[in-house]
């Protein structure tokens, strides 16, 4: 059981020190890090509980009960949920200063819920599978991470958006593209169709690309932005 828990809990706080260390100009603090983290993890609650009312209306077969599952069940409600934990306790922090925040307290509420749910599968739904939570730990709960620098860099573009219009589109795209990765990444794996899954691997390589753009973006905003203050001190 011990060694199942750490396999469990082990990728996503490794990836959340790996962001703290990236947000290496203008750190955020610890103590709020570290409430987003346990908000995310806890977020799971609220979830589970509207995933099963959601799951009692899924009267569709085949293909579009698997589209709904994965875009309606799980995407909608897990990126909902763990972008509410950032928006009402970080995104009007006086903590949150620079655009490269907006990726990091998303992406640490994901890791929080990726992590409990990573226990829950791992620790107690499929025990009897050690190789369960080695894939969990390669794909699952980096994909979770990957899906909050998304919702982070769009959510960021809203909070510092020159006009409201555009402040509520950006807004809307920190929910809506997130749900829409989300949805493509549990409906290839669930369809098990072969040329779908002949193109998984493309998608996630994507789609750390995609993210990785996005971070070193604003990563390089808060560099300059670090520089700038002390050049002008």
């Amino acid at each position: 059981m011990e060694k199942l828990l750490f396999v469990a809990i082990a990728p996503g706080v490794a990836f959340a020190l790996i962001l703290y260390l990236t947000d290496r100009y203008d750190r955020e603090p610890l103590g709020l890090l570290l409430k987003i983290f346990i908000l995310g993890a806890l977020s799971v609650i609220p979830t589970i509980l509207v995933e099963s009312l959601l799951s009692a209306m899924n009267v569709f077969t085949g293909l579009l009960a698997i589209a709904f599952t994965s875009f309606v069940i799980a995407g909608f409600t897990e990126e909902f949920f763990k972008r509410l934990v950032v928006v009402k306790y970080a995104l009007y922090n006086k903590a949150f200063n620079e655009k490269l925040d907006g990726i990091v307290y998303c992406a640490i509420s994901a890791l929080g819920f990726a992590t409990v749910e990573n226990v829950m599968y791992v620790v107690f739904r499929y025990s009897a599978n050690p190789y369960v939570g080695i894939l969990r730990g390669l794909l699952s709960v980096p994909a979770h991470m990957l899906f909050g620098v998304t919702m982070g860099y769009y959510l960021s573009l809203a909070k510092y958006a020159e006009t409201e219009e555009e402040g509520q589109k950006y807004y809307k795209l920190s929910l809506y593209v997130p749900i829409l990765l989300h949805g493509i990444f549990d409906f290839i794996l669930m369809a098990e169709i072969n040329w779908l899954m002949g193109i998984f691997i493309p998608f996630v390589i994507a789609l750390w690309i995609y993210n990785l753009k996005k971070l070193g973006e604003y990563r390089t905003l808060s560099k300059n932005n670090f520089y700038d203050i002390k050049y002008k001190k």
